[in-house]
């Protein structure tokens, strides 16, 4: 069987929505309040929009007030972390360690137990209501 994360770019435009594909797979990001989880409150697992690998728990998403979702701690290993360099600064970008894409950034400055923050994109997430 195929690898399923293992697409070429017309792949994955042909299944993912204009807007999922440039921030997934060209590193875009949305704005901030005016996406689809920021302020969700329902239960459940936020999982990768491109591959379906489950990233974080509902218990541990914030209200960081930047605009986007934002996450105390991922489920386990599913979120890979680089560096990113872009906009003449240096930044930690977080990618879905399954297939790749691009889910937004890490900073240091969240709340406890882990001290930080998973600023996210709504496109890149998919949520699973228990």
């Amino acid at each position: 069987m195929a690898d399923s994360t293992k697409k070429t770019d017309e792949q994955w435009k042909q299944e993912l929505s204009p807007e999922q594909y440039r921030i997934l797979r060209e590193k875009g990001t949305e704005r901030p309040f005016a996406n689809k989880y920021n302020d969700e409150k329902a239960e459940g697992v936020y999982q990768c929009a491109a591959c379906g690998e489950p990233l974080f728990d509902s218990s541990t998403k914030f209200d960081s007030g930047t605009g986007w979702p934002s996450f105390f701690q991922p489920i386990g290993d599913c979120v890979a972390t680089e560096s990113d360099t872009a906009h003449g600064m240096t930044r930690t970008e977080a990618l879905c360690a399954k297939c790749g894409g691009h889910l937004g950034h890490v900073f240091n400055d969240g709340p406890a137990p882990t001290g930080q923050r998973y600023c996210m994109n709504s496109a890149s997430l998919d949520l699973k209501k228990r």
